[in-house]
């Protein structure tokens, strides 16, 4: 069980802080079930609740900070997703995304901005379908890495291209 303070990735709301284990006084909904009450880090005002006793790929402790930098340093030998049919890209960019796995997260942004440079070669700006799901993997990615290094969010580009280069 996780506890109180700590970060968690829990699915598409991203990193959130565990703020307790509650139950919930909703007609249908079991009195005597426990749910963490968490607050995504990056969405001011939201909560979530999450049952306690369901354990699944979607909820995962945060990454550490040696964890952190470890992936970083991994980057560069992160494999980009092997597109066999347009026709389920969007299928593939949402399993990924929803995987809760920062490699494969990686993976997506790194597919994505050699997509982007082809079709900028060709003459074509990026497809809106890319350009929405990279933002989702780069929001994910970044807060997650954001608050296991204790640097700004916004910061996170540029901190993973300077270790990159050096």
């Amino acid at each position: 069980m996780y506890q109180k303070g700590e970060y968690v990735i829990c699915g598409i709301n991203g990193i959130c802080q565990v703020d307790g284990i509650t139950t919930l006084n909703l007609s249908g909904v079991d009195k005597d079930r426990e749910y963490y009450l968490m607050k995504p880090v990056f969405s001011n005002g939201s909560v979530v609740y999450r049952p306690a006793d369901q354990e699944d790929s979607s909820i995962r402790p945060a990454l550490s900070k040696s964890e952190a930098e470890n992936l970083i340093n991994e980057i560069p030998n992160i494999d980009i997703i092997n597109i066999i049919d347009e026709k389920t890209l969007e299928k593939t960019y949402r399993d990924l995304l929803h995987s809760c796995d920062p490699k494969a997260l990686v993976s997506l942004i790194k597919t994505i901005l050699l997509r982007k440079e082809k079709r900028l070669l060709k003459g074509f700006k990026i497809t809106a379908l890319d350009s929405r799901y990279f933002k989702q993997a780069e929001d994910f990615l970044y807060g997650e890495l954001s608050v296991a290094l204790n640097i700004p969010r916004n910061e996170m580009r540029e901190y993973i291209s300077t270790k990159l280069a050096e």
